[in-house]
């Protein structure tokens, strides 16, 4: 059975599957979700736990012998399986299907995994899992479900924010829901439950680096190059992350080509800002961006995009900081 993230709370009152499959490209949904499978069984009595991590140096024989092999004490067992890359390889694929052909008792099996392919879909040990277990895909959260996300993890806090004060720390932290929680923590570390100002979350939640971070978006669709290659020299001279402005850019390329497409099918542009939380002076930029960037210029941004992404990652060589400045050159109009 497939279900989304934020439904799992209430599957899991229910009677427990023997396998959760969680995948996705957004750690904190998947965090949250993995815990939840794990606090359940927990509660249901499964006290031991093996973890299993799919690396260079894991055997799939490691998987069978867990699940044939009783714990020391008879204790039900949860077997947390992690695949990084979200591939398992037909060794894997074999191992994983005849483990759901041949349910173990007393065993759960917990899977988390990166976002998988369409093709992986459909192979024989995907359908194996949805055939005992419960499937649950996390998605990056925008608009009015990141809002909602937020509101509830605030709401657990004693927490709440004006729809202004909410507008910003939405701006701030989409597209970084880790970031987000972090956030949060802070916010009520430092003001507890209540209401929190625009002026406490302006002075909790910005730092220099961020504060850079949003200038450097900022030039880029204010089309100012001088002052991009200014902050970005600043950004790497500074130690900031490169995963952490990748983020923003991208951001702001995945929204200017999800308006564009939009527009032609012949959306409005109002109603396309208010479903995608662009309000006051953005409103501006972002226009003036729309009507300076193509379709084939914004698709080729997100593919650097996915270029620089992989030099961080270590899958490709080259330069991500130069990658970065191609990005950002790009969103400004600038031939590179």
């Amino acid at each position: 059975m497939h279900h989304k993230a934020n439904q799992l709370e209430t599957v899991l009152q229910k009677k427990l599957a023997p396998v959760y499959f969680i995948s996705g490209d957004e750690p904190a949904q998947q965090l949250e979700a993995a815990d939840m499978v794990r606090s359940a069984a927990k509660q249901a009595g499964f006290l031991h736990r093996e973890v299993l991590t799919v690396d260079d140096n894991f055997s799939w024989n490691q998987l069978s012998f867990a699940a044939e092999s009783l714990s020391l004490f008879a204790e039900k067992k949860l077997i947390d399986l992690r695949i990084p890359t979200g591939k398992l390889g037909q060794e894997g694929s074999k191992v994983v299907s005849h483990y759901c052909k041949k349910l173990p008792a007393d065993t759960l099996l917990l899977i988390t995994a990166a976002k998988i392919d369409k093709a992986s879909q459909k192979s024989r040990w995907f359908q194996a899992l949805e055939s005992v277990g419960v499937i649950v895909q996390v998605w990056n959260l925008e608009g009015n479900e990141l809002k909602h996300w937020l509101q509830q993890r605030l709401q657990k806090r004693g927490m709440q924010l004006e729809p202004q004060t909410m507008h910003l720390f939405i701006t701030r932290v989409e597209g970084n829901l880790l970031a987000a929680k972090q956030e949060i923590e802070k916010l009520y570390t430092l003001y507890g439950a209540g209401n929190i100002s625009l002026q406490q979350l302006e002075e909790a939640t910005v730092d220099n680096s961020r504060y850079d971070i949003f200038k450097l978006t900022e030039s880029a669709l204010m089309a100012k190059p001088a002052r991009i290659t200014k902050i970005l020299k600043g950004l790497e001279a500074e130690g900031v992350a490169t995963t952490l402005v990748l983020w923003a850019l991208t951001r702001e390329a995945r929204l200017l080509n999800r308006l564009k497409l939009s527009l032609s099918q012949g959306q409005s542009l109002e109603p396309l800002f208010k479903k995608n939380q662009v309000w006051g002076e953005r409103k501006s930029l972002i226009n003036k961006s729309l009507k300076r960037l193509s379709q084939l210029q914004l698709q080729k941004i997100i593919q650097l995009s996915s270029l620089a992404d992989r030099q961080i990652k270590g899958q490709q060589s080259g330069d991500t900081w130069e990658t970065l400045l191609f990005i950002s050159l790009l969103m400004a109009g600038v031939k590179t």
